[in-house]
């Protein structure tokens, strides 16, 4: 990650939908340390074992995925995290080893904080605690609904799931995504994938870019997926309502006010 001056939002904040849920008060707790920066697709953020020293809250189109290596070396992806959320240290309330590997999906601006940082604002107001303990609630929520989907549902929903999921984060029908990355997400062979995407253009639902996929019938693409996505974006608006990346969903977006 390579760090970057400038603010990124209306009204100071940046574009990531959980910090511009927090009332002004709970902001000012964090807003002198947060660090703007950008990040590159595939920056390393944590490997297992690795001490969890920093949140990262990822901006605009920015992804960040977490990914569980299995005995023969391959990884698998479990979740996404765009503008929705953010990654280590929501509520460990110190420096715990991450379990998994975490990665930056698709690159762009990225804030970071310090985990100390943020336990300390925790400790000065209980609606910061609640609202990232309502995050994590979604988050585990996400992880639940993955593991379902793994079980039960064919590769071919599941690729549509997974563009589908990369294209309501980023907005953008180009999906920057590679064959070799939708395997990984799949936890299926790169030949698996291809075959799913051959299918899915034969049929006029996507077209292939280099390193990305097009969408070209998001209906149609919609049909072909499971209704994880749905799930779980059912349970982002009973938990918190507005957080999760909508088609509306613009820099202008107002944050919450304190009262």
């Amino acid at each position: 990650m390579t760090r970057q001056s400038g603010k990124t939002a209306n009204e100071g904040r940046p574009f990531n939908n959980l910090l511009r849920h927090l009332t002004d008060s709970d902001y000012a707790l964090i807003q002198p340390f947060l660090e703007s920066s950008t990040a590159k697709t595939d920056d390393l953020l944590y490997n297992p074992g690795d001490d969890v020293a920093t949140v990262y809250f990822p901006c605009g189109p920015s992804l960040i995925s977490f990914l569980v290596t299995n005995e023969d070396g391959r990884d698998v992806e479990t979740i996404l995290v765009g503008r929705e959320g953010a990654v280590g240290g929501i509520v460990s309330q110190g420096f715990l080893p991450a379990y998994t590997r975490i990665m930056v999906k698709v690159g762009g601006p990225c804030v970071r904080l310090l985990v100390a940082r943020l336990e300390a604002a925790k400790a000065q107001s209980s609606t910061l605690r609640y609202l990232f303990a309502r995050y994590a609630d979604c988050m585990l929520a996400q992880m639940f609904q993955s593991t379902a989907c793994n079980a039960i549902h064919s590769i071919e929903q599941r690729t549509a799931k997974w563009i589908l999921s990369a294209q309501e984060r980023t907005g953008d029908d180009l999906v920057p995504l590679t064959h070799e990355q939708l395997s990984t997400m799949l936890g299926v062979g790169r030949s698996y994938a291809s075959r799913v995407i051959q299918t899915f253009k034969a049929e006029g639902i996507v077209e292939t870019r280099r390193g990305a996929i097009l969408v070209r019938n998001k209906d149609a693409l919609a049909a072909r997926a499971c209704l994880c996505n749905d799930a779980v974006k059912a349970h982002f608006e009973e938990v918190l309502r507005g957080v999760y990346p909508a088609t509306d969903d613009t820099p202008e977006l107002a944050p919450a006010r304190s009262k």
